[in-house]
C-alpha cells in the first residue's frame, strides 16, 4: 500500500529566495531521486498554520523507511533546515486529494 510523507515548516525570515532556488534546484530532484514522487506543495497565506505543506508518495512504508533513514536523506534534511524552521513530519495511507 502507498504511503504519503506529510512535511509542513515555515520559512525563515529573510531566506525565502535562497529557500526557493534550493527547492527547485536541489530538494525536489533529491527526494526524486531517493526514489520518491513528490504530490502536493501548499503555502499558507493566511491563519496560524505552517507556511509550507508538502508531500511526496512512497510505494510502501519499508521504502519509506529505507528513504528517511538514509545518509542521502539526512544530507538533503540537513540542507533543508538552513532554510526553514518548525519542520514536522507524518506518514500517512496516500489517497488523492488534500491530505494533513
Amino acid at each position: 500500500m502507498s504511503v504519503k510523507l506529510l512535511m509542513t515548516w515555515d520559512i525563515q525570515a529573510g531566506r525565502e529566495q535562497d529557500y526557493f532556488e534550493f527547492v527547485v534546484r536541489e530538494f525536489l530532484p533529491g527526494i526524486q531521486r531517493l526514489g520518491l514522487e513528490p504530490s502536493d506543495a501548499w503555502f499558507t497565506l493566511y491563519g496560524d498554520r505552517p507556511q509550507i505543506l508538502t508531500s511526496a508518495v512512497s510505494p510502501n512504508q519499508s521504502n519509506l523507511e529505507r528513504v528517511i533513514s538514509s545518509d542521502d536523506w539526512n544530507t538533503l534534511m540537513s540542507r533543508l533546515m538552513d532554510f526553514v524552521e518548525n519542520f514536522q513530519y507524518k506518514v500517512v495511507p496516500a489517497r488523492t486529494g488534500f491530505q494533513m
